[in-house]
């Protein structure tokens, strides 16, 4: 408990969040806000910021994505196990799910960075003797189930993480929300401020503490992915922590909606990007919402040959990526050494895992995330036969990978039909789709991959970080002008814009043919120096900025000390 204790005198902010990527070999995360979450925990060791946090342990993790010969998608347990880096912790708190008394225990996992720095975050488990069968299982899979199930977890995480936190020691002066998942611990401190002695409602006077207390950051510009629960569910699985009467007055006079509980009970509110922001603000009129665009943690999703080259030009850059401002300096063979060997690793691994020849010669376009309608991975194959022709006349290889949720027909059909286009362009055009995205995949892809290409449907991308990671390695962006690239693209200079707003997705598919087959694949075999100066270009402008340095010093001086 010493080390515990330690932890405890310092920390003065909670950050929740369903997912968090902690490490390759810890399956608590699936996609984009769990590594957002991630390079958090690691910017606030870096930078010495007094946080804990606060997830849960997701034995079973998301999903193992195995694909079958036919491209159909095949989801397996993704087990891990707690013991082997973290330990569990001399304390239980109880939450009450459909009457009955479910006891959850947190284990602490310390992340500890390359200088010595701990930040801790508490995994809470109900994988409990003490608890009925079916209780045990609530922290198994990460989104898995149905909504029933969803709730439960959600009652785990925002109830359970505020009554553990407390039990543990903390004194905690700053609640962070990351998404509306975590909305209910409003409700757990409503609670607490009402047992201490205040009047129900008290004229709203408990509102307005738990509102000092919690900011909230909302990651959804999609309107059917925020979570709502209708009233007579939550009083069934969650009992009386509070009236629904009350609950209406924060969350919502029809539904249990997460966000607009959290949004009214947080007295600061951001998106994730300054389009993002203005989409939220039209979706949820009325509210204060801020930006803070997201970066990523510059140490984690450096290549080694990058950080090394960075190392020598730019010391400490991993603390201070702002630095990296001065990449346009570098010597161009060195830029371009670093490319070849972090290329050589993503050849490697599609060799290794898809079975497919890459030439280190030929430009690599990368396309990783998870696969899904808005996300529209399909329209590079628009028009099949078109895109052979690019391909003809300018050699190019391309590297795919992304999951799809389980229960999204659409993504997974999606996900076929690349395996089909894969084997109908076998000789014009090699196409490598690797299995299982995560953590160590996606490192290997977003530092090989010359052009990394991204295809919203704007306005649904929030923001978006494989960019920003492939900008960090010198990666040239080919992409729709959404979320963080709204933001970062510099046409011509920083990478290049597919369509244009209010087009549409015929427009866009044509758009995106005609860059690369008159811009993008031209400069990469008529032009190298003009190349190399736009991944010089890249790096300066954009890592220099979108980092999660810069991002938690945002948070630190406008959400957190106020």
């Amino acid at each position: 408990m010493n080390e515990l204790g330690f932890f405890v005198s310092r920390t003065r902010i909670a950050y929740l969040c369903m997912e968090i990527a902690l490490r390759p070999e810890v399956h608590t995360y699936s996609g984009g806000l769990g590594i957002l979450a991630g390079d958090t925990v690691r910017s606030c060791s870096d930078l010495g910021l007094p946080a804990v946090f606060v997830t849960l342990v997701s034995r079973a993790g998301y999903f193992r994505q195995v694909i079958g010969q036919d491209g159909e998608q095949h989801e397996h347990p993704d087990v891990w196990d707690p013991a082997a880096f973290a330990r569990p912790l001399p304390a239980m708190v109880g939450v009450d799910v459909e009457d009955r008394r479910v006891w959850v225990q947190p284990w602490l996992y310390v992340h500890t960075n390359s200088k010595g720095k701990d930040v801790p975050v508490l995994l809470l488990d109900t994988d409990l003797e003490q608890n009925d069968p079916q209780d045990r299982q609530l922290t198994h899979w990460l989104y898995g189930g149905d909504e029933v199930y969803r709730l439960k977890q959600e009652i785990v995480l925002g109830i359970g993480g505020v009554r553990a936190l407390h039990a543990l020691g903390f004194t905690i002066e700053t609640y962070h929300m990351n998404e509306g998942h975590a909305a209910l611990l409003t409700v757990e401190l409503l609670r607490r401020f009402r047992r201490n002695g205040s009047a129900p409602l008290a004229n709203g006077a408990e509102a307005a503490r738990v509102r000092d207390l919690c900011i909230f950051t909302t990651h959804t510009p999609v309107d059917a992915g925020h979570d709502r629960f209708s009233y007579d569910l939550f009083r069934r699985v969650a009992g009386k922590i509070i009236t629904i009467e009350e609950l209406k007055i924060h969350a919502g006079a029809e539904k249990l909606d997460m966000t607009r509980l959290a949004l009214n009970l947080s007295a600061y509110v951001n998106g994730v990007a300054h389009r993002h922001a203005e989409t939220t603000r039209a979706m949820f009129p009325g509210y204060d919402i801020r930006a803070v665009t997201n970066g990523v943690h510059s140490e984690t999703w450096a290549h080694p040959s990058f950080a090394a080259l960075y190392e020598e030009h730019f010391p400490r850059w991993w603390h201070d990526p702002e630095m990296l401002v001065r990449a346009d300096q570098l010597p161009d063979d060195e830029i371009w050494a670093a490319h070849q060997s972090a290329k050589s690793d993503l050849c490697r691994l599609v060799r290794e895992t898809a079975g497919t020849a890459f030439d280190p010669e030929v430009p690599i376009i990368g396309f990783a995330r998870r696969m899904t309608g808005y996300k529209r991975p399909h329209l590079l194959f628009s028009d099949v036969e078109r895109l052979a022709g690019i391909a003809a006349r300018h050699p190019f290889q391309l590297v795919m990978a992304g999951k799809a949720h389980p229960r999204d027909a659409g993504g997974k059909e999606t996900i076929r039909k690349i395996h089909e286009t894969i084997h109908l362009l076998s000789n014009t055009l090699p196409i490598a789709f690797i299995p299982n995205y995560n953590m160590t995949v996606a490192k290997t892809l977003v530092a090989g991959a010359d052009v990394w290409l991204n295809t919203p449907l704007p306005p649904l991308e929030a923001s978006g970080t494989s960019g920003m990671k492939s900008a960090l390695n010198g990666g040239l962006n080919l992409s729709t002008l959404d979320g963080w690239w709204v933001e970062g693209c510099v046409d011509g200079v920083t990478g290049w814009s597919i369509g244009a707003p209010g087009t549409s997705g015929e427009q866009d598919a044509d758009s995106l043919y005609e860059r690369l087959a008159a811009e993008v694949l031209p400069l990469y075999y008529n032009d190298r120096a003009r190349w190399i100066g736009m991944m010089k270009q890249a790096i300066s402008k954009l890592a220099s900025y979108f980092n999660s340095q810069r991002m938690m010093r945002r948070y630190a001086t406008e959400a957190y000390i106020r």
